[in-house]
Formats: structure tokens, sequence, C-alpha cells
């Protein structure tokens, strides 16, 4: 595909947000050793994805610039670097990409073999692009974190697990994962959204709007044995409390008030625990993620879908925060 064009959105510098993006057409990139091409079919956008765009993570995210942002995609492999094994040309595909170089906001991406894996023809490309960075998230913070082993119900039945902003994109597979390993779940979202988390499996669902949902307060008087903190904006006093004797708070996008509480908890041998998560995804999991979409088990649900040529409009929604689910952008 040498010299070939393609379709893709770039931004030139940190700041600015929508206004920020611009539409370019580029040559399309040739895969590496162990790299595929991808011809993408869609993309899902993530919370880091605009952070690292406003400068919340510089001087170290994005490597350069211009940069494509979006590390999440499905679609089908076009071409394979030298060394790649695992796939050839027509072969269907969700992969995530590093943080550091994006690229999945445009027609071809690159991927790292080791960390795309096949898709199978019951999941869509829709579905599949929204499982990387928040389904590997929510499963990472239940497994290696909590040290939850999700096919072992019986172990895990008399256990309690709150998630916060359990409509939102790691969320709503928290949720789920987190009942398919047999906990009680609580859940927090706003009004609009109760009775969808609820269909999503939740046992009990606070309006965190409400006293009581912002106080954090199980329905049922529970103590939390584990959280699954994807919001913002909540002080550890306020975990505190609603926390069984040797409860841990797993924080997902962790700001220096919560690395203070870690710090503070580790050197005083607190038993109740604050522990930032930081993903470092890996394709096993993402692949076992894939499996249980395809057997029904997982679902994706998707708030909205933009062409790429409207990706302001899905950059806009994530920046937001409130979106219910997944954020798609189509090529």
């Amino acid at each position: 595909m040498a010299g070939k064009l393609m379709r893709a959105i770039q931004y030139f510098g940190y700041g600015v947000g929508v206004a920020g993006l611009k539409h370019v057409e580029i040559l399309v990139p040739d895969p590496k050793a162990d790299e595929v091409l991808v011809k993408v079919e869609a993309a899902s956008l993530n919370p880091a994805d605009w952070k690292i765009q406003k400068g919340m993570l510089r001087p170290f995210l994005p490597s350069k610039f211009p940069t494509i942002p979006g590390t999440d995609l499905a679609g089908e492999v076009v071409r394979v670097g030298t060394g790649v094994t695992k796939f050839k040309a027509g072969d269907k595909v969700v992969a995530v990409l590093k943080h550091s170089t994006g690229g999945a906001l445009a027609e071809y991406a690159v991927a790292k073999e080791s960390l795309t894996v096949g898709r199978p023809s019951e999941v869509s490309a829709a579905d599949a692009a929204s499982l990387p960075i928040a389904g590997l998230t929510a499963h990472g913070a239940l497994t290696l974190v909590a040290g939850i082993k999700l096919d072992e119900r019986d172990e895990n039945k008399n256990k309690n697990i709150l998630v916060t902003a359990g409509s939102g994109g790691v969320g709503h597979y928290a949720v789920q994962l987190a009942k398919l390993g047999n906990m009680h779940v609580t859940a927090t979202c706003g009004a609009r959204n109760l009775e969808f988390v609820k269909n999503l499996g939740a046992d009990e669902v606070l309006d965190y709007q409400t006293p009581d949902g912002a106080a954090l307060r199980s329905p049922s008087g529970k103590k939390y044995d584990f959280v699954i903190h994807c919001a913002s904006g909540i002080p550890w006093s306020t975990f505190e409390p609603n926390l069984s004797p040797k409860g841990k708070v797993i924080d997902l996008a962790p700001g220096p008030s919560a690395l203070w509480t870690f710090a503070v908890k580790k050197l005083t041998f607190s038993k109740k625990q604050l522990v930032p998560y930081i993903l470092i995804p890996k394709a096993e999991n993402l692949e076992y993620l894939v499996k249980l979409v395809q057997e029904g088990k997982l679902k994706t649900v998707i708030d909205s879908r933009h062409p790429l040529s409207k990706g302001e409009d899905a950059w806009a929604k994530i920046m937001d925060g409130h979106a219910t689910g997944k954020i798609i952008v189509e090529p």
C-alpha cells in the first residue's frame, strides 16, 4: 500500500480540546517487524484520550506531535510485518495500541502482534473495539488487584463490591464481570441510568445525587470488601466508613490526593487500603473478554456511534464524561 493516502484525525499540540482536532490525509503506515496493518472498522474512545490531549500526562504522552489519538480498534488485517505468525491478511481482529503513539482514529492503523487478538464472527467490530482499555481495566482491577477468581463462584458469593460510575465505559463492564464472579454488587450512577445498571446485574443501585448515594451507603447496610472506583472527586473519608475491616478501594484514575492516601495507608499499616491501578494490557486477557462477549456472558453497551468525518462529536461526548457505555467512531 506504498504511497496510498488515508483519512485520519490528528492534533498538533496540547490543550484546545475539540477545536484542536484536524482532519488530515496522510500516508497509510507500513507495519514494522511484529506489527500488523489493520483496516479500521470501529474505534472506541476513552477518557485517557482527551486527558492526554489536554496535557495531563505531559511530557510523557504523547510521544510526538502531530498525533492520531485513540488506542482501541477492531478491523481487518490487510498486511503483516516480518516475523508475524499469528495473523494473515483477511483476519478479523481487535487490538489495543499504545497511548504513546495512538493511531485508532484513522482508516488504517498499525498494531503490535502481541496486543492483537482474533475476533470471531459473532462479535461485532463496535463491540470488540469497546473492550480493550475499558474491559481490560475492569478485568484487571477485579482479578489482579482484588484477587477475584471469576470462575470460583462459590468462593465469591459472600463478597461485597461497590462500583462507582457503574453506567460508564469501565463501570458497565465491572458490574457485569463482578456478577459473573457471583459477588454482591452495589453500583452508583445518575438517576436516568438506575434501571440500566440494574439490568446489567447490579444487586443495589445508588443515585449518586441523593444523600445516601453521595455517602455511598449500601441500601442493605453491607460493608464493601472492594470498591472499583471509576468516578472522581470522592474523598477517602467517604469511602472509609463503608469499607469492611480489610476493605480495599481500587482507584482507576488516581490523582495526587489518592496517591498520598495510598502512601499513608501503607506506611501506617492500615488494614483498609486505597490502591491505585494503572492498566498494563495483555493479549490473553483481551482474548478472554472477547470470548465472554462471543458466549453472551458479557455485553458491550454503546452510547453513540459517530463517523470519522464527525469525530469531533465523539470527542466532545467523551470529554463531557456522562456517556452510558462506550463511544464509537467508524471510518
